[in-house]
Formats: C-alpha cells, structure tokens, sequence
C-alpha cells in the first residue's frame, strides 16, 4: 500500500489533509481512494476499485487504510491501555414490525421538523436513498404511514 499527500486546507483554525491512498493485489486487482484526515480521524472521500468492491469490503475499507495512513502523518493509530475500538459500516436497526415503527418515527419527526423525511431515514438507519425508500413503503404497507397518493 502506498500513501502520499494530494493537499492540505487551512479552515478556521483546522487544518484538513487529503492523501491518495492506492492498495495493489497481486491478483491485479486495485484500490485507489482519496482520504482526508481531520481530528484524527479517516474520512473517504472517493474510492476507485477494479474490479469494483463487494459492499462488505467498503465497508472495511477505511478499517485497512486507517492505520498505513495514520503512520504516514506521524499520528498513534491507538491510544494507550485501550483497546481498538469495534466498528460497524452502519448503524444497528432493528427489523420487522420493530424497525418499520422506528422509519415512521423518524419519517414524521422529520416532516414535523421542516426537514427532509428521506433523509432523516437515510441518516438513522445507515442505508442508501433506495434502501431507505423501500423501508418507508414497508412502514406505510405495515399501517405506520399514511398512504403516499390518493388513486384515481
């Protein structure tokens, strides 16, 4: 794995680093990604893969660049006495009856607070904007929702 820097910004007192991160396998198959570090912490920016990544292997992604990267900006990728830390790619949500009636919650807390409902979803639950309007239909099928459209 190679890591160089491709910039740095100065913003209100933070300073933002972005690196090019690029991972070879020897079966030919490659990673490239732009990652930022700021506090501390990896942040992916883009990723390029070929041929392109299982959703299981981005969501490790930033847990192999972390450290490489971490070495590479002279930063401690643990700090003492304390564990590494577990992560997930996304938030734990419940399913069935249990995770449609949490959509519809943060579904209309969303339109009660002038915000976008699908969004609010896409946030709490983690997934995609597709993911998320499916899980909104099954919340509106289970009865948590009103009917989207009145039929003609």
């Amino acid at each position: 794995m190679s890591v160089w820097p491709a910039w740095e910004v100065l913003e209100g007192g933070e300073t933002m680093s972005w690196f090019t991160v690029r991972l070879a396998f020897p079966d030919g198959a490659g990673v490239e990604a732009l990652a930022v570090l700021r506090e501390g912490s990896v942040l992916l920016e883009d990723v390029r893969a070929q041929p392109a990544l299982s959703l299981d292997d981005l969501a490790v992604l930033a847990d192999w660049i972390e450290g490489p990267l971490l070495d590479a900006c002279g930063l401690d990728t643990e700090e003492p006495g304390e564990p590494p830390a577990a992560r997930r790619a996304r938030p734990g949500w419940p399913r069935g009856l249990e995770g449609r009636r949490l959509v519809a919650e943060e579904y209309r807390a969303a339109q009660e607070g002038g915000c976008d409902p699908v969004l609010a979803v896409m946030h709490a639950t983690g997934r995609s904007r597709r993911k998320s309007l499916r899980l909104i239909s099954q919340a509106r099928d289970a009865g948590f929702l009103t009917p989207r459209h009145a039929r003609r």
